[in-house]
């Protein structure tokens, strides 16, 4: 049976979304079983039996999780779960044209999942609207890395 992966996405405009779709297909093709979730419907017992997840957010206002991620992180806030048994990675979506909020919805995220016991594996990927590359090309990119580099040892314990 494959590993079970789940996308949990957070957007405002559908970018978020679109990323799930390409790296969902990625996954797929490397043999995992990929889930997208959007946060509007996600509840924090979806952390509760641990597993991998990975969450693609954009960021909004002045370095907010977006709108339909909101309800989820106040829950996991609020409720502090305990999340050891969950491992995870962050594809964060932002523009540096905003300096002081680059990224942030994807990495406050990465913070609060981090403080309640998760463990990330590899590095967030950051990705700049304002570069010109594709946020789903960067981020299929990335996720062949994750996968096969950083996420392989930590699922294989």
């Amino acid at each position: 049976m494959s590993q079970a992966i789940t996308l949990l996405v957070g957007t405002m405009t559908g970018t978020a979304d679109l990323v799930a779709q390409e790296v969902a297909e990625v996954l797929g093709s490397l043999g995992y079983s990929p889930r997208i979730q959007s946060m509007e419907n996600a509840q924090a017992g979806i952390f509760g039996s641990g597993g991998v997840f990975l969450v693609i957010s954009s960021t909004y206002g002045n370095g907010d999780v977006p709108d339909n991620a909101q309800a989820l992180f106040a829950q996991l806030a609020n409720e502090r779960p305990d999340l050891t048994r969950t491992i995870y990675g962050v594809i964060a979506l932002g523009d540096t044209t905003y300096k002081a909020t680059f990224c942030q919805g994807g990495l406050k995220f990465d913070r609060l999942l981090t403080e309640l016991g998760a463990t990330r594996v590899g590095e967030p990927l950051l990705h700049n609207a304002s570069s010109g590359d594709l946020a789903e090309d960067m981020a299929c990119e990335w996720v062949r890395d994750w996968i096969s580099g950083e996420l392989a040892p930590a699922i294989a314990a």
